[in-house]
């Protein structure tokens, strides 16, 4: 069952676009050794509201729905308040699953063409990432952002036997945010098993609907393991944050 939560804030109507962001924050953290990744502290602040603050800066996001665990709501709704969050109109507690916890968060649009899907612990994303999302969201059925793969990649068996070397040129490591067409979005949904996934942007090509990749960053990082919180750290600190 969701439970359902709501901050009431006065949004910043010069900084209001028109994209709904859903930030998916219910994860296990398993690989952190204990911590809760969207709590870590990065150069001191969260790393949830560093997520929070890119979209809440970004002129191109309407507003921000937060999908979290629900033992987490409280505590987000005080960090949001302290740190002025003042786009995040919902929290909503999440599914057993990151697609299960989506669902929750599309329960919460209105009638919004599209929105942007974010991992809450992908804190280092940027505006400039988040509008290259946006714009060339108006023409297909989902947007991808990611990097070209730098190393080289070969495919191998059951018993770690070699079948081949992939040709990097058309490879791309993807990160979030994506994008969807509302509509088209639900439609795949209905159509696959989504449990099989691990982006939103599989669910549409299993569906055979249009997704395109826009230029990520390196730096687009996501809190995995403990090695991955000086990395983030040292990527804001050259950023100046």
């Amino acid at each position: 069952m969701q439970t359902k939560y709501k901050l009431e804030f006065t949004n910043i109507e010069d900084n209001k676009g028109d994209f709904p962001v859903i930030v998916v924050a219910a994860g296990s953290s398993l690989r952190m050794q204990g911590q809760s990744k969207q709590f870590i502290n990065l150069c001191g602040i969260p790393a949830i509201i560093h997520t929070l603050s890119a979209f809440e800066n970004s002129p191109q996001i309407s507003r921000i729905i937060l999908v979290t665990k629900q033992e987490y709501i409280n505590e987000m709704q005080l960090l949001a308040e302290k740190y002025m969050i003042t786009k995040l109109t919902d929290i909503v507690e999440g599914g057993t699953d990151r697609q299960a916890s989506v669902k929750c968060g599309l329960s919460r649009l209105a009638d919004e063409k599209y929105v942007l899907i974010h991992d809450g612990a992908r804190p280092l994303v940027t505006d400039e990432i988040i509008s290259r999302v946006c714009a060339a969201l108006c023409d297909t059925d989902g947007v991808v952002c990611g990097v070209p793969v730098k190393d080289t990649v070969k495919r191998v068996d059951t018993n770690s036997i070699v079948e081949k070397t992939i040709p990097r040129a058309s490879l791309y490591s993807v990160q979030t945010p994506q994008g969807v067409n509302v509509e088209r979005y639900k439609q795949a949904l209905g159509a696959v098993d989504s449990s099989d996934f691990t982006d939103d942007a599989s669910i549409l090509e299993a569906a055979n609907m249009s997704v395109k990749i826009v230029l990520g960053d390196y730096s687009n990082i996501k809190l995995t393991t403990p090695d991955d919180i000086a990395l983030a750290e040292y990527y804001l600190e050259k950023r100046g944050n």
